[in-house]
């Protein structure tokens, strides 16, 4: 769990974080340096979920070893997919972290939404959804890692 105040904006107690894979975690397949190690880490804190259309069928060998739950989704409706898995494990105790236009549902929803720049882009519109846009997937998760990070960027 992670608890933390931010003033103008509340309590956020986030329970779970719903991660994508193509283009955020992974480029071209391939998981991205540093990013094992602070699911690793994270995993201590909270429950980690990467739910995907795993686009080049690479994600749960890319994860393997790691402690977070694979979601693959059927091709299609991923958006409304990612939203309905939001839903499912409550918006409110949720971070979500994308970068395409199939995640900017997710993003708005979740307690949290953070939109990844990563070497794969990014969609306009998980961007403008996003309560928080990062240079890279090891930003995203070093403000859960280091929630302070977070409430600075967020206080009103």
């Amino acid at each position: 769990m992670i608890a933390l105040e931010i003033p103008g904006r509340g309590e956020l107690r986030l329970a779970h974080l719903m991660l994508d894979f193509s283009g955020t975690l992974a480029c071209d397949g391939v998981l991205l340096p540093g990013v094992a190690e602070r699911i690793a880490d994270l995993a201590g804190r909270l429950q980690v979920h990467v739910v995907t259309a795993d686009t080049r069928g690479t994600a749960r060998e890319a994860l393997a070893g790691l402690p977070c739950v694979v979601h693959l989704l059927p091709p299609g409706g991923e958006a409304e997919a990612k939203l309905e898995f939001v839903r499912r494990f409550g918006a409110e105790t949720l971070a979500a972290v994308g970068n395409g236009y199939n995640d900017r549902l997710a993003l708005r929803e979740a307690r949290i939404g953070i939109a990844v720049v990563g070497p794969e882009g990014a969609s306009f519109d998980a961007l403008a959804a996003a309560d928080v846009v990062v240079g890279s997937i090891g930003d995203a998760l070093d403000l859960l890692r280091e929630p302070l990070r977070l409430k600075a960027t967020l206080r009103c």
